[in-house]
């Protein structure tokens, strides 16, 4: 396992993100934790020490299997981070009581990793106004040793980053983003890693593999990898671009099956960061990928939809209808779907597009969708 320095720890570079664990039945608030606890096991012996989880996934699931599981080994043996569910406007006045209720369900005493979850425009201004006190208890926290090291996670543009730097950069220890080959410009995250290296601030790294997006290419763009690397597998050249990226610290990867966490840990056991050429070619690769609708599949707006509509898996359809150009796949998949959960059901009441990291027109989308069907 390669591991990075980051002030008195050494961190497996390869983190467990928990957002995707593996599922009974479809359900994503059915957590199987049998393969969950297996695949922590591989993970643990395989040198990962560095575990995330989030007050959100998997509709409040994640915390409790992670507690769990974690319980049953050395305290010092781990790394455990989660956050507070900022991308919620609703649980601003809450910090006390949600954080409490984090530790709880954890099992722990204390937070090794603790973040302000998802900065963004929709955000903000709550999170910088004091009459919340976030800001003021995640520090006394910090003081008390329930918190070690204090960050942030970001889906905001590079201006609502600076806002939040302006007003709490000083006491920031990392930064979680949104970095792979294909946003490193369609995101502009090129941009926000260096705003965090004026500020002398660490990148740990989200959507690697862009919630699966890049984990397979068309055929010709395998062989060009292929022609590059002839023993590299697809998701690898994800994780070499992130290696190549001397501000990145730990590379977090929602590993949702066991083979996906031995391939991970795999590409892990060693570092070959990407040469010029190679560089030159993934990112021309990525800039011809650049279409569809970026929705990583983080479920946030499935638990804020009235009518409980899939949105992911629409907007996945949808991608599909939109680059094939029609096509019978969408209208297929969409006849085992009730009537009651298919795109036209939307009301358009934008209460998912609030809580949306990707800061997606889920309505119009849905509403576009409706109408290329018809």
């Amino acid at each position: 396992m390669v591991y990075r320095d980051f002030q008195e720890l050494s961190l497996s570079a390869l983190g467990m993100g928990t957002m995707r664990l593996p599922v009974m039945d479809g359900d994503d608030g059915r957590i199987d934790e049998a393969a969950a606890a297996e695949m922590v096991s591989y993970a643990m012996s395989h040198g990962i020490n560095y575990y995330d989880t989030a007050w959100g996934y998997h509709n409040g699931n994640s915390e409790l299997v992670m507690g769990k599981i974690l319980k049953g080994y050395p305290r010092e043996s781990f790394y455990l981070a989660t956050k507070f569910p900022g991308y919620d406007l609703a649980n601003m006045p809450k910090v006390e009581e949600i954080f409490e209720k984090q530790l709880e369900k954890c099992q722990v005493e204390y937070f090794d990793f603790y973040l302000f979850h998802n900065v963004c425009e929709m955000n903000i201004n709550e999170y910088l106004d004091k009459q919340y006190g976030i800001f003021d208890y995640l520090m006394k926290q910090k003081e008390n040793g329930r918190i070690k090291h204090l960050g942030f996670s970001a889906h905001g543009s590079y201006e609502v980053i600076k806002r939040f730097l302006d007003a709490y950069g000083e006491h920031m220890e990392f930064c979680q983003l949104q970095v792979n080959y294909v946003d490193w410009t369609f995101q502009h995250a090129k941009e926000k890693v260096e705003l965090l290296k004026e500020h002398n601030i660490p990148v740990w790294i989200m959507e690697p593999l862009r919630g699966g997006m890049l984990a397979k290419h068309s055929e010709e763009n395998t062989a060009k990898l292929k022609a590059l690397r002839p023993d590299e597998n697809v998701p690898a050249w994800a994780f070499r671009f992130l290696q190549s990226l001397p501000e990145v610290k730990v590379i977090l990867s929602g590993m949702s099956d066991y083979r996906q966490m031995k391939d991970n840990i795999h590409t892990f056991e060693t570092e070959k960061p990407l040469n010029d050429a190679e560089m030159s070619e993934l990112l021309a690769i990525a800039g011809g990928m650049i279409n569809g609708v970026p929705c990583t599949k983080c479920h946030y707006c499935t638990s804020h939809c009235p009518n409980e509509i899939d949105i992911p898996s629409m907007i996945e359809l949808y991608n599909e209808h939109v680059f094939t150009g029609g096509g019978f796949l969408a209208p297929m998949a969409l006849m085992a779907v009730s009537k009651e959960k298919q795109p036209s059901a939307c009301i358009a009441c934008r209460s998912c597009e609030a809580v949306c990291p990707q800061q997606i027109k889920i309505s119009e989308v849905l509403a576009d969708f409706v109408q290329k069907l018809s």
